[in-house]
């Protein structure tokens, strides 16, 4: 059986401001409308034989983000693996291969991030199709991108002697060359990029593991042993995984053993890994410009421009990216897109939120939005999803008023329960435990008046969660 992996640690910080920590780019529909990049993943694998359900490793801050978003792509039986701490691509596929071994014996991988563009499908589905006799006959398989440039921001693999048609076997794995180093790459058609993309049989990936670096299999086994099950995730043990060494799978595996293997690919692939490869994605208008939203350009050319709340005006620019988002803008050279990871590093330095979270905060029930900030006030907009609630909770700090501007409210306040419609209005005095519910069909909008000497959101203590957030 086929089972997609979906590799989804990452936090995408040269697409700032944009993608940040808390909601990062794979959730993202940065290159479709309506798709993220995750979901897109996903999508591009349907219509393909015996394929299992996929198994999701990924970071435990974005649970409820994969949750839902497999949900939405009618994959609510997918396996959702949950790391402590990041260690690496290596240790993250062993985990879904012991994983997948559970479910099924005979599980083949494909190993996917989550986060690339692929525009012909179908290409990827005929490429992962040649590479399955190579891992059933007991292969490593890489996928090989034919490059179309030389580029320095790639890896390179070289193939080596042909094993079938269009299929070799891996000669070795190169590091992001000069300009110099990868024209020459390119020229000697010898070199791919390296796609990050894998497909073998679980049980020889660890096998290979086993072999090459045994003090992270032992303690991926360990982990994975001593997971708990919570709600619909698998939550490998901290202690034993934090004691995992931290290695890709490139170094710890695939460039040791002696049975890599390459199939070739041209796909229409790019990794989404700066604003210039987004702007390479899209679609440009007669002087190669790539608009997102409400944006105006005169005499502009060659840039990428994105407007996420208001209008972006831009006049006499070229090869640039400007991006606005409701509390940033980012303005830089096309070319130098790739530095934007400095600017949210310089941003955490300094202990700035807009590093870590937008000013919509997704939560597993909804979504909540800071419109006024005040000393000792804060105007919220807050959205809860139909048949969702939140915690029930207290604050030592502050008090709450609610307004019911749409949907139906269902509120718990002390010991009452009562239902508010539109226009209808409830306050929450300082110390009172409560908790707001959506039991209708429509989302629910609020809008909420804190006033207090203390507005952070640590300020909340949790009796009882459906999420599995208050203390057991």
């Amino acid at each position: 059986m086929l089972i997609p992996v979906l590799l989804s640690g990452g936090v995408g910080s040269r697409l700032w401001p944009v993608s940040r920590e808390l909601y990062p780019k794979q959730f993202l529909p940065l290159a479709d409308a309506k798709l993220s990049l995750f979901q897109q993943t996903l999508e591009r694998l349907g219509g393909m034989p015996a394929l299992g359900e996929p198994v999701v490793v990924c970071n435990e801050e974005h649970r409820f983000l994969v949750a839902q978003q497999l949900r939405d792509m009618g994959h609510g039986g997918a396996s959702i693996i949950l790391e402590p701490i990041g260690r690496n691509t290596a240790p993250a596929i062993a985990l879904a291969a012991i994983d997948a071994l559970r479910q099924t014996e005979d599980a083949v991988l494909l190993v996917l991030p989550a986060d690339h563009v692929i525009r012909d499908c179908a290409a990827l589905q005929r490429a992962a199709q040649t590479g399955m006799a190579l891992a059933g006959a007991g292969h490593l398989v890489t996928f090989g991108i034919v490059p179309h440039a030389p580029e320095t921001g790639y890896g390179y693999i070289r193939r080596g002697a042909a094993l079938d048609d269009q299929v070799y076997a891996v000669s070795h794995f190169a590091e992001k060359p000069d300009l110099e180093t990868a024209n020459a790459y390119v020229a000697s058609g010898e070199y791919f990029w390296n796609s990050g993309m894998f497909l073998f049989r679980a049980d020889r990936y660890l096998e290979e593991l086993d072999k090459h670096a045994p003090q992270m299999l032992a303690a991926c086994r360990k982990a994975y042993e001593q997971a708990s099950d919570d709600l619909d995730f698998i939550r490998v043990h901290k202690e034993s995984f934090a004691a995992c060494p931290s290695d890709s799978i490139d170094y710890a595996v695939m460039e040791r053993t002696d049975r890599a293997a390459m199939v070739p690919l041209d796909c229409g692939w790019n990794d989404v890994g700066s604003w210039g490869a987004l702007w390479q994605t899209g679609t440009p208008d007669a002087r190669g410009n790539v608009s997102r939203g409400d944006v105006i350009l005169r005499n502009v050319s060659n840039a990428y421009v994105r407007a996420e709340s208001r209008l972006v005006a831009a006049v006499g620019l070229e090869d640039v990216v400007i991006v606005e988002t409701a509390d940033a803008v980012l303005v830089a050279n096309k070319d130098s897109s790739q530095d934007v990871k400095h600017v949210v590093a310089h941003l955490k330095l300094e202990g700035r939120g807009e590093a870590i979270t937008h000013k919509r905060v997704y939560r597993p029930w909804g979504s909540y939005e800071s419109l006024v900030e005040s000393d000792r006030f804060q105007v919220k907009r807050i959205i809860v999803n139909p048949g969702q609630q939140l915690s029930l909770q207290m604050h030592h700090h502050r008090a709450e008023h609610w307004v019911v501007v749409k949907g139906t409210a269902r509120v718990t306040h002390g010991e009452q329960e009562t239902m508010l419609g539109e226009d209808q209005s409830t306050y929450i005095p300082l110390g009172t435990k409560h908790r707001l519910a959506n039991p209708g069909v429509i989302p629910l909008e609020i809008i909420e008046v804190q006033t207090g000497s203390y507005l952070g959101e640590d300020d909340i203590v949790r009796f009882n969660d459906v999420y599995g957030r208050a203390p057991s």
